[in-house]
């Protein structure tokens, strides 16, 4: 769809959401430093101005006896570099991960990204605002963005989608397999 009006779109990314989702045996992609996540939000936002690309994820720490942590923790610093890279020119939104029991729980994440989507909204910097969640739990902050008088439109995946997100956003695309793939390059494409 193409818009006849200038729209200012801000992209927000739920990325420990959006990892889980690749990851996922319907679509089982690993390596999101391939990923050309420009190219997906300039898709999404078909024709309409980007004003601004934020990736909010939980930072993985490890200990430096832990292999396995250092690693995740090294393949996250790598994702960070491309996000932030020209190419990609995303803002990357930092929580923190926290283990509770031997349970990993991402901490400040989706409440970074709420608070954004209602400064971006009461302070009138976006008009709309792409949100590639399935995180109920910003169902608030949505209704508040939509009573000032700004649009959410809802991104999810056609193998689980989040129907109350549908319920409550103004627009909702679901992402197929095809849609993904098409983003996924080689590093000398992205560079």
């Amino acid at each position: 769809m193409i818009y006849d009006t200038p729209t200012r779109v801000a992209v927000y990314v739920d990325g420990s959401n959006f990892y889980h989702k690749m990851k996922s045996r319907e679509l089982n992609i690993e390596n999101l430093t391939n990923f050309n996540f420009r190219g997906l939000a300039e898709k999404l936002v078909s024709g309409r101005t980007i004003v601004s690309c934020r990736y909010y994820v939980g930072v993985v720490r490890a200990e430096e006896s832990n292999e396995k942590g250092q690693k995740l923790r090294k393949e996250q610093q790598r994702l960070f570099a491309h996000l932030k890279s020209p190419n990609q020119n995303f803002v990357i939104k930092q929580g923190y991960i926290m283990n509770t029991n031997g349970v990993y729980h991402e901490k400040g994440v989706d409440v970074k990204l709420a608070v954004d989507l209602l400064v971006g909204a009461y302070d009138d910097l976006y008009d709309v605002a792409i949100l590639i969640s399935s995180d109920t739990d910003l169902i608030p902050a949505i209704k508040k963005v939509h009573h000032l008088g700004k649009e959410v439109e809802y991104v999810g995946f056609s193998f689980k989608p989040s129907v109350a997100l549908t319920a409550v956003s103004a627009r909702s695309r679901l992402l197929v397999k095809e849609d993904i793939e098409s983003f996924i390059a080689t590093e000398a494409k992205l560079l």
